[in-house]
């Protein structure tokens, strides 16, 4: 098997003299390309190259594909002459060699040396480099994991997970962290090939795996050495890590709030890190397909990745389709963010229908604080500062002059000393605005969350006593102080709150569909926990601590990366408990027993108050005690997609991309797939010419009782019809498989004017299989 490589030309002088006079590929011998000879000064860039399906490496020339990419990469590029004074670092070329998720490498090259390429027989394109950017306790009990196993309690069921291996890729993890404490954790399985790059007295039977990759990302950002140590010290990675499988942690709080036993969804699964991204500088995309190259042969379980790009990038270009579709070649599933920049439409990122595309709810917990005003009157907002922390007398209300305390001198020029600031959200972080009102004498800071986050609240921890609120909330406190000669308040810190009403509810960030790639797949496919998270980090940010201060180990932080390892840490117990389950039928599981409706049993609702969307919610939000025994699932394998691939005019050569190491595949040779006759637990049917009708075709698997029989319930609006044929269907044993058709028609005869949903249920007894049924209207290509 061929070694992971951060190779550079200049160690490969040996290599490209002995490829100069035998470099033969595999079809022709008049492929054969001498080694250029030239004084290279032109502008480098980095670049992924792909090569053609047809072609691969001569095991009886090249000792693995890492050679036979150099000798590709030496038919352009003479390292042993490249001299370029003005960038010594140039001189590294192959950057990557790429061995499971795509036919390729990535490189540094001129675009010169790009233009010669583009010309070999073996070159299909180039793409050039791309930045990914990081998307980013209570939760256990909330989705029903602790307690009696006889009244819904997940972990002794699964056994937390043990034995299973989740990946993470994600920008540094605190390996010292308690979270990641390995006493009584077992050995990790056989199977598992990968090292961990920290010394021997960070890793254990917890962290199991510890990687750093950055040979792609160094080149964009001068100054980003190699790490002294493997991997940095990442807020964000450890908090997703520790989501998705920390062990249990006493008496884990922020200053006093969220007190209790800290705990990921998998306690008992081992973790495999792999560092992609940096801090303010992103995740470049070479970077990512190594990372997810090394972990499928490393023998991850699960691959969890709070990533994204903005733009709806081509399945065949994009660094998480290419190497999930190779992930679940190898069995492995794979859970993505959906992305943080909702509420607008179609923003969501991770579209690929064998991605689990997670968006974000908020929990039932909050960290209540109010602003009493000086009327006596209350208004509700949340803070992090300690409960026990009293604010003492009224103190005036003051606003900034720009409304928002973005600039100091401003604060310093308003004589703001012993009083409380009213600020808006906006101009910088609200943690900066505390330490510039801190350093202008403010007793406390108020701040008000834009209007379009509605009643959720996302509390920080900031350097004075501070309560952020609502905007309507705000609202509220401005026109006291309108209407009040002397208006003043002080804060009443109350700690966290459970149970709160109307939860989850969509978090306002979350992104929303429609699917950009592929409409008729419905995207997001779920939601999970993602605001007010509790979980491991390094430090806490933007606070000053007392120099003999303990260094708080936990923090709250809100996004789709921390809805996404909740559900890859559920997935890992639902793989504990079916280790043979494909990770498509896993995926089926967590969306079919997914909940539409709230905990006052109303449909889940928008910030806006109303309810939301499936283009919001996907099938619901994720109920892992469900998920354990789901009755059916709508299983596929990889090569499934294939004919999906094909029915959305990709190209043979694009399909060969996405699915490789997979045999190159002829299109015109397949029988195409609409994308609603995919066998995905979720069903769209599009509209789009007369007579406005689908049908969308199903298979389902039996792994509940082996004798049973499930009944069809349809609810939908009136504006369309939908016949289901079967109405009923009998299993006789397990793993048997039946299919059903669901022909779904325009009752007016015209394409819907709007979006219509609606649910398929099959019902047996206590097995409920829901799926989201969407009708929409526009054209059937992506």
């Amino acid at each position: 098997m061929d070694n992971p490589i951060h190779r550079r030309c200049t160690t490969l002088r040996g290599l490209v003299v002995l490829v100069a006079a035998a470099a033969v590929l595999l079809l022709s011998p008049a492929a054969v390309t001498p080694v250029a000879s030239h004084n290279d000064h032109g502008v480098h860039n980095n670049y992924l190259v792909l090569v053609r399906s047809a072609y691969e490496y001569d095991k009886k020339v090249h000792q693995n594909v890492s050679s036979w990419h150099a000798s590709l990469l030496a038919s352009v590029c003479d390292s042993a002459k490249e001299t370029l004074a003005a960038d010594p670092s140039a001189m590294t070329r192959l950057i990557y060699s790429y061995r499971n998720v795509v036919n390729g490498f990535a490189a540094r090259m001129t675009p010169e040396e790009l233009e010669k390429m583009s010309k070999m027989d073996w070159f299909d394109r180039s793409l050039p480099e791309q930045t990914y950017h990081l998307l980013t306790t209570h939760t256990p009990e909330m989705l029903g994991l602790t307690g009696d196993p006889n009244r819904g309690g997940l972990w002794n069921t699964s056994n937390m997970g043990e034995g299973v291996i989740i990946g993470i890729l994600d920008d540094g993890i605190y390996g010292g962290h308690p979270s990641f404490d390995g006493a009584g954790m077992k050995p990790p399985p056989a199977k598992w090939k990968g090292r961990c790059d920290f010394n021997k007295t960070v890793c254990n039977n917890k962290l199991i795996g510890a990687r750093s990759y950055f040979e792609s990302a160094k080149w964009k950002w001068k100054g980003l050495q190699d790490p002294v140590l493997p991997i940095s010290e990442g807020q964000h990675g450890t908090h997703t890590s520790s989501t998705a499988a920390g062990t249990f942690v006493p008496n884990a709080s922020v200053f006093g709030n969220g007190l209790g036993t800290a705990a990921g969804m998998a306690p008992r699964a081992h973790i495999a890190f792999y560092q992609v991204c940096y801090e303010q500088k992103g995740c470049d995309r070479d970077d990512i397909l190594a990372a997810v190259d090394d972990a499928i042969e490393d023998g991850v379980d699960i691959l969890s990745l709070s990533l994204g790009h903005e733009d709806a990038i081509d399945f065949s270009d994009d660094p998480v389709s290419l190497g999930g579709y190779t992930a679940i070649l190898n069995g492995v599933f794979i859970c993505a963010a959906a992305g943080n920049t909702g509420p607008s439409p179609a923003t969501l990122v991770n579209e690929a229908p064998w991605l689990l595309t997670v968006g974000a709810s908020t929990s039932d917990r909050r960290f209540v604080a109010s602003v009493k005003l000086g009327d006596k009157v209350e208004v509700d907002g949340q803070s992090l500062n300690d409960p026990n922390t009293t604010m003492g007398d009224p103190r005036p209300l003051v606003h900034d002059a720009d409304g928002m305390c973005a600039n100091e001198n401003v604060l310093m020029a308003q004589n703001i000393t012993g009083k409380i600031i009213i600020c808006d959200a906006g101009g910088v972080v609200s943690t900066e605005k505390a330490k510039m009102a801190k350093r202008a004498g403010a007793a406390g800071m108020i701040v008000v969350i834009p209007e379009v986050f509605g009643p959720v609240v996302i509390p920080r921890a900031h350097a004075i006593p501070t309560v952020q609120v609502a905007y309507a909330e705000g609202q509220k406190i401005k026109e006291f102080m309108q209407t009040s000669r002397d208006a003043t308040a002080t804060f009443v810190f109350k700690g966290s709150m459970f149970k709160t009403p109307q939860s989850p509810m969509v978090a306002p960030f979350s992104s929303r569909g429609p699917n950009r790639r592929s409409r008729g797949i419905l995207k997001p496919d779920l939601i999970g926990p993602g605001v007010n998270i509790l979980a491991g980090v390094p430090s806490i940010e933007d606070v000053e601590l007392a120099p003999d201060a303990v260094v708080p180990r936990f923090d709250i932080k809100s996004g789709t990366s921390m809805a996404a390892p909740h559900l890859s840490g559920i997935a890992a117990l639902i793989k504990h408990a079916h280790p043979t389950w494909s990770p498509a039928a896993i995926k089926s599981a967590l969306m079919t027993t997914a909940e539409p409706t709230d905990n006052l049993r109303k449909p889940i609702a928008d910030v806006d108050g109303k309810p939301a969307t499936f283009l919001a919610i996907g099938a619901g939000h994720v109920n892992p005690q469900k998920a354990i025994d789901p009755g059916l699932v709508y299983n596929m394998t990889a090569v499934g997609y294939v004919p999906y691939l094909c029915g959305l005019n990709y190209t043979d050569q694009k399909v060969s991309t996405i699915i490789y190491p997979e045999p190159p595949v002829s299109c015109a040779n397949l029988s195409r797939l609409e994308q609603d006759d995919l066998n995905y637990p979720s069903i769209t049917a599009i509209l789009d010419q007369p007579p406005f009708t689908a049908t969308a075709n199903r298979s389902v698997t039996n792994v509940g009782a082996a004798s049973s029989t499930y009944v069809v319930e349809v609810e939908v609006p009136a504006s369309v019809k939908v016949e289901v044929n079967p109405t009923k269907l009998t299993f006789k044993a397990e793993d048997e498989v039946l299919n059903y058709s669901v022909t779904i028609t325009s009752a007016d005869g015209r394409a819907p004017a709007s979006p219509v949903e609606g649910q398929l249920k099959w019902v047996c007894g206590k097995y409920v299989v829901r799926s989201p049924l969407l009708v929409v209207a526009g054209a059937r290509q992506a």
